[in-house]
């Protein structure tokens, strides 16, 4: 049986994207010990790989397809196809951006002070571009990992870091200059598997199920019974994708409606629903919006 090679990243984003796939429909079970998690799914072959570095497995079709962010697509200069973007963070929903960091009392004030200067990231080959394509000379070297505090300690002049909403940098006496780079989580293909009629398939259902399944976030849905001449009332109380479902119960004046709503905005509008005459309203979460 043929089989797709999917790479899940590992790490940060490794529960938040074995969650997006539970609510999508395949159900992935990982262990600290393999890197090869199972799945319930005979045509998926799946692979641990650090986000870091999928983008080259699957350039070089180690990987047919696989999950990480713009960010390191554009560090390692991989050519891949991108098959959709798929915006989730466990943290936030603000998109994750690389931004140029200085101490809060540097007299730095744009990319252009930093000539001569030295700036630690680990997004070294993309910064090294960012500054060379404007003409600014800067010494860059690879960071491993607590990069704010080389710049605190006066180990470098700036740092490139990746920050949602910047309250860690603040917090390290730290300031933002500008930023480089907006990131998200993109859906990545081999080429010659995009190419391949089967694989190609299996790719487009991931994708399509699990945009369906990050659209579903922070929705429920909503089901109740209405006396037909409250109906019109009743509706104009709902926010939905679409006009709402709605169907004659048997033998009876009373309808039945079906819709989808903002979980943020049921608390408001339930004790409405009831004042219009709705009853028996059910409320039910999503997995998936399509």
């Amino acid at each position: 049986m043929s089989a797709l090679k999917l790479g899940i990243p590992k790490g940060s984003l490794e529960e938040a994207t074995v969650e997006l796939f539970r609510r999508a429909g395949w159900k992935i079970r990982t262990s600290s010990r393999n890197y090869f998690p199972s799945v319930d799914d005979p045509e998926l072959r799946l692979s641990l790989a650090r986000a870091q570095e999928m983008s080259r497995y699957v350039e070089d079709g180690v990987l047919d397809v696989g999950l990480t962010g713009k960010d390191w697509i554009l560090e390692n200069g991989s050519d891949v196809a991108e098959v959709c973007d798929l915006v989730y963070s466990k943290a936030s929903a603000t998109p994750a951006r690389w931004v140029l960091v200085v101490p809060a009392d540097s007299p730095v004030r744009s990319a252009s002070d930093l000539a001569g200067k030295k700036i630690a990231t680990e997004l070294v080959s993309f910064t090294e571009r960012y500054f060379r394509e404007r003409g600014i000379e800067v010494e860059v070297e690879f960071s491993w990992g607590a990069t704010e505090a080389k710049v605190v300690e006066g180990l470098c002049d700036a740092i490139v870091e990746v920050t949602e909403t910047g309250s860690t940098i603040k917090a390290h006496g730290l300031r933002i200059v500008e930023t480089l780079l907006v990131t998200n989580t993109k859906l990545i293909a081999n080429r010659s598997a995009w190419q391949d009629p089967w694989k190609r398939q299996k790719i487009e259902q991931i994708a399509l199920l699990l945009q369906g399944a990050l659209k579903a976030e922070g929705m429920v849905g909503l089901k109740m019974n209405v006396p037909a001449a409250r109906i019109k009332e009743v509706i104009d109380l709902l926010p939905s994708l679409q006009a709402p479902t709605v169907a004659h119960l048997y033998d009876s004046d009373w309808l039945s409606l079906e819709t989808c709503v903002m979980e943020s905005v049921v608390r408001e509008i339930i004790p409405q629903l009831l004042r219009a005459g709705a009853t028996g309203i059910l409320e039910y979460p999503l997995n998936k919006v399509l």
